[in-house]
């Protein structure tokens, strides 16, 4: 899983050919043990999330 940023924490990764059928492009989002998923935009926009509080998710997704 390459990881394409680091940044105040957080890491965000992918997966190649993950999901079948292959799903649309997204980046995971990982910090302290909380996960989010991302399908990317624009917008970007939350498929699932555990761990992070609605304002991280916020942050997150303004980038």
């Amino acid at each position: 899983m390459p990881t394409v940023l680091r940044e105040d924490g957080y890491r965000f990764f992918f997966y190649s050919n993950e999901g079948d059928p292959l799903e649309p492009p997204h980046i995971h989002v990982m910090k302290a043990g909380a996960e989010a998923k991302f399908w990317l935009g624009p917008p970007a926009e939350l498929a699932r999330s555990s761990g992070f509080d609605a304002r991280a998710l916020r942050d997150i997704a303004a980038g």
